[in-house]
């Protein structure tokens, strides 16, 4: 019941193509990959910045554990 098929994604572009018009439908798409691709990086650079530098961060003490 979770999976979206071949049916529901047809209904999903028809309706699209309705709403948006044949014409912007690549431009959406387009800023739409930019968005997630943008997203994706932000979040990778995230990940880099709060890792931890060394042991002592990770322990939260100075000196032998």
């Amino acid at each position: 019941m979770g999976s979206i098929g071949m049916p529901e994604l047809i209904i999903i572009m028809v309706i699209a193509l309705i709403i948006f018009g044949a014409g912007k439908l690549p431009q959406i798409g387009e800023n739409l990959g930019k968005a997630i691709r943008n997203f994706k990086s932000a979040t990778e650079r995230e990940k880099i910045d709060v890792a931890p530098k060394n042991p002592e961060e990770i322990s939260g003490k100075k000196g032998h554990p």
